[in-house]
């Protein structure tokens, strides 16, 4: 059965004679039934609304909003379909239980609804840059088999009084349609403390807005938001996350495994002990730790595979060396 809110829009449009949100209601009543595995009320559904789409080719409808956008036309999101898998990222043992008890609870959340229980939908991830909040947030719906919606800040935030608050409005409208990731990069962006005196009060009116549309959220859309300064985040905010997990930088543990993960997805060998090489590259990120494999990596193949790769890994490291001592 689907939500009391949702049939309630539901009526309130189609007696309005709101086309345009009462699509919307559907299409969310079809991702809701979807999500609970009812996939043949949900096959139903989305045919009723796609032969309503061929029938009213010549009325003036609202177009399904596969691709919402601004007044000024530029898209709210970025689709993207996830490939990284959790299997391929290295993370600590906590944070791969967390995540697969989350994954758990959303593809059996029927079970937990049963007994009255939503499952968690809401995730922050913090800590320095580089380190794979948003691989693991793709690795996530990658796992649940939905789409990752990237916000996309520069047609998010407008310049005018009211407008960032109405992008945001729009954003979760379009996503309580759909079984989906909805990622928020720097979130702090949007979820600044409402009590820092140097923020406008549109600013702390936009912090409302968002923590309301978060609350409003249906639990079968997953907002993950990352930030690099979670101590900027209003507190309100940080309360919203159900789950909160910390990607700091890798320890030479870390790193060593990661190295050994890339010789072997690229049949490639550093020719040195990796443990040797896991201590030169500790304190760096992720990112940092790839960029360095992938640099020498790439000279390997300008090389033509036959290069000693022992020799360019040192040139790399002493070159490394040089540049942090200027």
């Amino acid at each position: 059965m689907a939500r009391a809110d949702l049939l309630y829009e539901l009526i309130q449009h189609g007696l309005a004679g709101e086309k345009a949100s009462f699509r919307l209601a559907a299409e969310a009543i079809c991702a809701e039934e979807r999500a609970k595995q009812h996939v043949i009320l949900a096959k139903k559904l989305e045919e009723l609304l796609e032969q309503d789409s061929q029938s009213l080719e010549t009325r003036e409808v609202a177009p399904k909003p596969f691709g919402l956008r601004t007044l000024n036309g530029a898209s709210l999101y970025q689709e993207i379909n996830p490939s990284k898998r959790l299997t391929q990222l290295v993370l600590t043992e906590t944070t791969v239980k967390i995540c697969t008890e989350v994954i758990e609870e959303q593809m059996r959340s029927e079970l937990l609804r049963s007994y009255g229980i939503e499952p968690r939908n809401k995730i922050l991830l913090y800590g320095p840059p580089g380190n794979g909040k948003t691989s693991l947030a793709e690795a996530i719906a990658n796992a649940l088999m939905v789409p990752l919606y990237m916000v996309t800040y520069d047609t998010l935030i407008g310049a005018y009084l009211g407008e960032t608050a109405s992008n945001l409005a729009k954003l979760f409208e379009y996503a309580k349609t759909r079984q989906c990731v909805l990622f928020f990069d720097e979130f702090e962006t949007l979820g600044k403390e409402r009590g820092d005196r140097h923020e406008t009060g549109e600013i702390k009116r936009v912090v409302s807005s968002l923590l309301m549309n978060i609350d409003a959220l249906p639990s079968y859309v997953v907002v993950i938001a990352a930030t690099n300064h979670e101590a900027l985040l209003d507190i309100a905010a940080w309360r919203r996350f159900q789950v909160k997990i910390e990607l700091g930088k890798p320890s030479i543990d870390d790193i060593q495994c990661w190295l050994t993960s890339f010789e072997k997805r690229m049949r490639f060998s550093f020719n040195i002990q990796l443990s040797n090489l896991a201590k030169r590259l500790l304190g760096r990120s992720y990112a940092e730790v790839e960029e360095f494999a992938l640099s020498i990596y790439r000279q390997y193949i300008l090389k033509g595979f036959i290069t000693d790769t022992k020799a360019l890994t040192k040139f790399r490291l002493n070159q490394d060396s040089s540049l942090s001592m200027h």
